[in-house]
């Protein structure tokens, strides 16, 4: 089968790209932009991409054009289409569909899939759960949202019936405005936390616990929802109905909890122990997402003693409090947390590792949600266990030195990135921890944060 992408330099969109051309069909695609390093992945399985979305693309004539939610039909304000080869496919009557209904009808069918949901840590604890299930000897498949360290690489088919899954709840395709995860039918579900987000997709939180009770419909009754009992929204959730097993984490009565720091701990099934976990991983919500993985690997047959050994070691995930360098005594990091709730607990993970060495966490309102500034209030908040806090306001609707202002004089706000990095420059000194915080590139600040401090 020849299929042709449409979004194939997306995290998600590539990593379907990745599975189809490892499972034997002829793969190519397209994007505005198309960039690294997806490009480059790409490009080193064989696959073609094109630049652009110009309707010349129809002379590929593959079997099936699937299409990534990035793709609308939206009209520039010269009124012409911003993507017209989709015009062109509609206009031709030729088939499509959305890139979580190809992966749900050729490559999940028939699997046991295990979906991990939730507003944080999809990532991370995807990547704890499939190296379990690897350590454990059953080869699974999996598509995650970044580069689990562990792997290497962000999907692959596998070769026994497990299929690990990132289950975003954004919606499908212009088509489809269903959370993507609708489509996975897992038989192992993870919940792992639920609070509003996509502001730009969802009114409201009620808007989105339906979406995840929609996933919670398709879990047949041999399946388990891991759900995390800490979280209120999900218990509106399985109040709509469950049909499934039932296994909680995190709360004080929950099956699964943990007596112990973040870094060591015990792991008890209803309050007997029956695994201890040792690693280099930091954050009290890291310690929730390994109890999140341990319960959904036993209901794959991997037990928490086996799951927790294998977490010893988990390498974490790339852009998940990674450190790029460390000059004159100052350590840079690069996080993904963009939510003001991650950006918070991410915080609170170094804050617990550096004891009292001074945090300044640099950080841009990338996200569709907090361009629109519906959480802005909570970022002083977000930042209180920061020394320093220093946020780029390019592009932003709102005012950041009005939001940061409960901050006083520990707050900087920049109108670019060099002036954000001659900011952190100025101050930064030998046993500084930089942290810096975008789901998005953050204008290569790193590398340029480096090189400053390296000159004199």
């Amino acid at each position: 089968m020849h299929i042709h992408i449409l979004g194939i330099c997306g995290t998600f969109m590539g990593g379907v790209a990745a599975l189809a051309r490892e499972a034997g069909h002829k793969v190519t695609g397209c994007d505005a932009g198309v960039y690294p390093p997806m490009s480059d992945q790409l490009r080193a399985l064989g696959i073609e991409l094109i630049e652009g979305y110009g309707a010349q693309q129809m002379d590929l004539r593959p079997d099936v054009w699937v299409v990534g939610n990035v793709v609308s039909r939206a009209r520039g304000a010269d009124g012409q289409p911003r993507y017209p080869l989709m015009e062109a496919i509609l206009d031709a009557g030729r088939p499509y569909t959305s890139g979580p209904q190809w992966l749900a009808e050729n490559l999940l069918q028939g699997r046991h899939v295990l979906a991990v949901a939730g507003t944080h840590g999809k990532t991370t604890t995807t990547s704890m759960l499939a190296w379990i299930l690897e350590h454990a000897g059953l080869a699974p498949g999996f598509l995650v949202g970044g580069v689990p360290l562990n792997f290497g690489v962000s999907a692959r088919t596998g070769k026994g019936p497990h299929f690990v899954i990132e289950a975003d709840e954004y919606d499908t395709a212009f088509f489809d405005k269903r959370s993507k995860f609708v489509h996975y039918r897992p038989r192992t579900a993870v919940l792992n936390n639920l609070e509003f987000d996509h502001a730009d997709i969802f009114d409201d939180l009620a808007a989105i616990e339906r979406q995840f009770h929609h996933l919670v419909r398709t879990v047949p009754p041999s399946g388990r929802v891991v759900v995390n009992g800490l979280e209120e929204s999900l218990v509106r959730v399985l109040h709509q109905g469950c049909w499934s097993e039932q296994r909680s984490f995190g709360a004080a009565v929950s099956d699964f909890t943990a007596l112990g720091e973040p870094h060591g701990f015990e792991v008890l099934e209803r309050g007997k122990p029956v695994a201890r976990v040792e690693w280099d991983i930091t954050g009290v919500h890291n310690q929730l997402n390994a109890l999140a993985a341990i319960a959904a690997a036993q209901h794959a047959g991997v037990e928490p003693a086996a799951a927790a050994t294998a977490l010893a070691s988990f390498r974490n995930v790339k852009r998940r409090m990674e450190v790029l360098g460390t000059v004159g005594g100052v350590t840079v990091y690069d996080d993904f947390a963009h939510h003001p709730t991650a950006i918070r607990t991410t915080v609170d993970g170094l804050r617990r590792k550096v004891g009292t060495q001074r945090i300044l966490a640099a950080f841009e309102p990338r996200s569709n949600t907090m361009k629109l500034g519906a959480m802005k209030s909570q970022l002083p908040w977000s930042l209180e266990q920061a020394d320093l806090a220093f946020c780029h306001s390019g592009g932003l609707g709102w005012d950041a030195r009005e939001v940061l202002a409960p901050m006083g004089a520990r707050a900087r706000v920049a109108d670019s990135i060099d002036e954000l990095v001659a900011q952190l420059k100025a101050v930064a000194r030998p046993g500084d921890h930089i942290l810096c915080m975008s789901n998005g590139g953050f204008g290569g600040i790193h590398a340029r944060l480096l090189a400053a401090l390296q000159a004199p």
